[in-house]
């Protein structure tokens, strides 16, 4: 019967097109695999470390061999964070294990609503020292929202990335409430076998001065990323020479109104021989190390 005959072509094409639906995700389930699986293998027992280029602001992704993942500040909004991000990250991972706050300020912050809105997140490390603006209380509304498990930072606290991967908290020594957000900023020292990274906020010469005296033993690391984006009112010749980098990383925008990096520190830096990254000049700055050998990519 011809009535018969379209339903049963109905079916069979019903039939092809379930099928095609299969295929087409069992494609899919099993690119996701293979790329899951080529991330893995492409880390060969190397942390990243990319300086993220945010504009005027800071922004740096940590992933460890294991697949741990970590960024700390979020850089001045939503639109740089997202799409810088998007380059050091796989299009399908949608989750950070570790995100951290240096200090309040919006070139720190504000691109994290955002990141908590559209990533899980499931641990947000901070001070106590707030702010008032709408970029901070974006934030503060975004981890609640998230759920996230909040920890205050502490020196000497340390997180473990993977095996030998460790960030280790270097200031504040104690409550951070109602300081200058610049002074308040986190400062931490990333490990990993003889490699190490010096991370340092906005962190101001009297705090370099704090860590030379307290902390002279932990200061020392192969990239010191420069506070206050090369501002002279950090990176004093002291804590070059305590800290003795091969590298110094400036995160900074371009033509920016408060004439970052300064001449004078860049002058210090030449004259000690420390090789300076700006991301005016490269963009996003990647380095891997497998623990004892450092590339600059």
């Amino acid at each position: 019967m011809v009535n018969g005959f379209y339903v049963q072509d109905a079916n069979q094409l019903i039939r092809k097109r379930n099928l095609q639906y299969v295929l087409v995700a069992l494609f899919i389930v099993v690119n996701i695999f293979i790329w899951s699986a080529v991330a893995h293998a492409d880390r060969r027992g190397l942390l990243t470390v990319a300086f993220l280029d945010v504009g005027q602001g800071d922004a740096i992704y940590i992933e460890a061999p294991n697949g741990n993942q970590m960024l700390i500040d979020g850089g001045p909004s939503s639109g740089a964070l997202l799409r810088a991000i998007g380059q050091v990250m796989p299009f399908w991972d949608r989750s950070l294990d570790v995100v951290l706050a240096t200090h309040p300020d919006q070139d720190h912050v504000g691109g994290f609503p955002a990141l908590l809105e559209s990533m899980n997140i499931e641990n947000v490390v901070t001070t106590e020292n707030t702010a008032t603006t709408g970029a901070y209380r974006a934030f503060e509304d975004g981890v609640f929202e998230e759920g996230a498990h909040c920890v205050l930072a502490r020196a000497g606290e340390r997180i473990i990335l993977d095996d030998g991967v460790v960030l280790e908290v270097l200031f504040p020594n104690k409550n951070a409430k109602g300081w200058d957000t610049n002074t308040s900023s986190i400062v931490a020292r990333l490990s990993y076998g003889s490699t190490s990274f010096l991370l340092t906020g906005d962190s101001p010469q009297s705090i370099e001065q704090y860590l030379i005296n307290k902390e002279s033993g932990k200061i020392n690391a192969d990239v010191l990323k420069l506070a206050h984006h090369g501002s002279k009112t950090a990176s004093s010749k002291l804590f070059l020479s305590a800290v003795d980098p091969e590298y110094a990383v400036i995160s900074v925008g371009k033509d920016n109104k408060y004439g970052h990096p300064n001449k004078e520190v860049l002058d210090l830096l030449a004259d000690f021989k420390i090789s300076t990254l700006s991301t005016i000049d490269r963009g996003t700055i990647l380095f891997e190390t497998d623990g004892g050998n450092l590339y600059l990519r």
